[in-house]
């Protein structure tokens, strides 16, 4: 009789952080497939189980999504994260994930493929659901690991035993993985029963799979030699995500309102929610400085800030972000907020940078960061859009206007978009998307699809042609537990 892991999700406990391996883990639970796996609640159960694993990468995902780019340095209390913002990294670092918590998540969906398909639910349209959300987490979880590390692990089948023949693999090339990743989102998409959202928007939907293809075939198309027929292949699949019921809301700082999660902006999130048993959300937690404020700086700002609840100023915008937001622009107080002392004439000198996305919840005198992590929403989609359409030879300026128009209102006038070439068109929309989508984990994972990684990054324009720093190296505890894997090109 097979036994499952004990990182069931079944449990809702995922008991793998992010130092340990869930590869090397013997089975110790006494769940099994005689005792679960009977009823559509069991399934449903694993489902939300699955979700919990996601949340506990949610996190890693930014990391490996954002802070590698020019957006950020260290903070009033240090950074920590060194490694990272200057691109020095090797396999021993601590700050940057290794991929046995995406495995987490990967081995919940496999167990859900595998074990849902023969119970029988009240409605087919429910088990299909159902399914369709576990293809469509593989095929996100293994999109955002391939483009962290190249060539992965490929698992189709939950991990059951401790038997060197299942845990013990080989990596198998990227283009594999894409295979895998595009079957998965195919799969996906003709289960799905309808285009509706679940409320809250925080699992998988047939828009949301829609929007991960158009994301993963933008990828292909410009990373590995898809070309047109990829970016056709976006462009398609964005118009189905427009016939579901998402639009742009008038006021970009309404977006990450705590009291205004799953919106119709929103297409899929990783959800927090006080009182669920999640933990503050430590990816929010970094931009947030602590209680030791300034003396010298003035009383509104000190009200923006406390309280805090523990906030740690580690992430801050560097001045190359900072300063190409125009005013104007009102994604920019909707993004960031400037905080400076004063000395004893009134000389302002910066100080740091306080997010205005992801400041979670008040309650009781505390600040709990319990924001919800953006997957995807419709802003994104329209800039993807715009990107693939410019690929294509096509007008963007009809997208990149609808985000433009949102974000300056009544100066927008000055700022309309007016397609160029298709060089200076895919610079404008890179642009857009630092201006629209910053602090949401996206700058890195464009700086390397647009290609223009060694162009924008300061520390790494004189490293140009040293491509293997495009990928992040596989941990050392990874290694150390996976003797058939070997360290990416370039690291040591």
């Amino acid at each position: 009789m097979k036994k499952f892991r004990i990182i069931s999700f079944v449990l809702l406990v995922c008991l793998c952080g992010s130092s340990c391996d869930v590869l090397d883990v013997s089975p110790t639970s006494v769940i099994t497939t005689n005792s679960f796996w009977k009823t559509q609640n069991d399934a449903e159960g694993a489902l939300n189980g699955m979700y919990v694993n996601l949340r506990n990468i949610s996190g890693a995902i930014y990391t490996v999504g954002e802070q590698r780019s020019e957006v950020f340095e260290g903070g009033v209390y240090g950074s920590g994260r060194n490694d990272l913002f200057l691109n020095e990294l090797s396999g021993d670092q601590p700050n940057h994930p290794d991929w046995s918590a995406f495995y987490a998540v990967v081995n919940s969906a496999n167990l859900i493929i595998k074990y849902a398909e023969p119970i029988t639910f009240k409605t087919e349209a429910a088990k299909n659901n159902l399914l369709a959300q576990a293809y469509a987490m593989r095929a996100y979880t293994y999109f955002v690991m391939t483009k962290t590390w190249g060539d992965l692990i490929i698992r189709t089948e939950p991990t059951e035993s401790s038997s060197a023949e299942i845990t013990i693999k080989e990596r198998s090339p990227q283009a594999e993985v894409f295979a895998l990743i595009k079957s998965d989102i195919e799969k996906a998409l003709s289960l799905f029963p309808d285009n509706n959202f679940v409320t809250g928007r925080s699992k998988w939907s047939k828009a949301a799979a829609n929007t991960l293809k158009a994301d993963v075939f933008l990828w292909t198309g410009k990373r590995l030699n898809g070309g047109q027929a990829d970016f056709t292949t976006a462009l398609n699949a964005i118009a189905e995500v427009e016939k579901a019921d998402v639009s742009l809301l008038p006021n970009f700082a309404d977006l990450f309102e705590y009291a205004n999660k799953g919106n119709k902006e929103t297409i899929m999130t990783i959800r927090y929610q006080d009182l669920d048993g999640a933990a503050n959300n430590q990816f929010w937690l970094h931009w947030i400085i602590d209680s030791a404020i300034p003396s010298n700086i003035d009383a509104a700002t000190k009200a923006l800030i406390q309280p805090v609840g523990g906030g740690q100023g580690l992430l801050v915008l560097t001045p190359l972000v900072r300063t190409q937001f125009t005013d104007d622009d009102t994604r920019k107080k909707g993004s960031f907020y400037e905080i400076y002392t004063y000395d004893a004439q009134g000389k302002p000198t910066f100080y740091t940078t306080l997010s205005m996305k992801g400041r979670g919840l008040l309650t009781g005198g505390t600040r709990l960061f319990l924001s919800d992590i953006v997957l995807y929403r419709y802003a994104d989609v329209l800039l993807l859009k715009a990107e693939a359409k410019n690929a294509l030879g096509q007008d963007p300026s009809a997208e990149m206007n609808k985000v433009r128009e949102r974000a300056y209102k009544t100066n927008f006038a000055s700022h309309m978009f007016v397609s160029g070439t298709k060089e200076a068109n895919d610079d404008a929309i890179l642009k857009e998307r630092l201006f629209e989508l910053v602090y949401e984990g996206k700058r890195w994972w464009d700086l390397v699809r647009f290609g223009k990684v060694f162009d924008l990054v300061p520390n790494l324009k004189s490293k140009k042609g040293q491509d293997y720093l495009l990928l992040f190296p596989i941990a050392n505890t990874v290694l150390s537990l996976e003797p058939k894997v070997k360290q990416n090109p370039g690291y040591k």
